[in-house]
């Protein structure tokens, strides 16, 4: 989305810092993201703002990124409640059983072998798509999985960063 102003940015730019700070914790639970994205405020057009935070993630320190990763439920365990967690794990809502407890033991797997939950931007991808795509990361290196996860939280971020500023348009 290349529009120089929607209505949804500029309530976005117009937020005091402390509910941008909220909103964007719901966007990435990184607050050195977080920060990043405040600092640049106002943002002139949607795709300044998507710029803004793909160089924020890729600016996050290790340490960073472990904060933005810990902020994510883990693939087949939505977060009671939350719409966007709902939304963004709908491939695994019709998993069989046998696939729920499949992907509960990768998981698991996974985070013993990385210490971090499995990130993936699950928007769009089935159960079965998930699944294989942890079956085929977990033989990666330490660094090399934290790069895949660094893209796939940018990928995260861009589309909870799009839905935010132009939802309700």
């Amino acid at each position: 989305m290349t529009v120089s102003s929607t209505p949804g940015l500029a309530r976005f730019n117009a937020l005091a810092d402390d509910e941008t700070t909220t909103v964007l914790h719901e966007v990435c639970a990184g607050a050195a993201w977080g920060r990043a994205i405040l600092s640049r405020r106002p943002y002139a057009t949607v795709e300044a703002l998507l710029s803004a935070g793909d160089a924020a993630t890729a600016a996050l320190t290790g340490e960073d990124l472990a904060e933005a990763m810990a902020g994510h439920p883990p693939i087949g365990r939505p977060v009671p409640g939350d719409p966007a967690s709902s939304r963004e794990q709908r491939g695994m809502a019709g998993a069989t059983e046998e696939l729920r407890a499949e992907m509960l033991e990768l998981n698991l797997a996974y985070q013993e072998r990385f210490g971090h939950v499995f990130l993936i931007c699950a928007t769009g991808a089935t159960g079965e798509q998930m699944r294989d795509a942890v079956k085929s990361r977990i033989g990666n290196s330490p660094e090399r999985e934290r790069e895949i996860a660094r893209t796939e939280l940018g990928r995260i971020n861009r589309i909870r960063l799009t839905r935010l500023v132009t939802e309700g348009e």
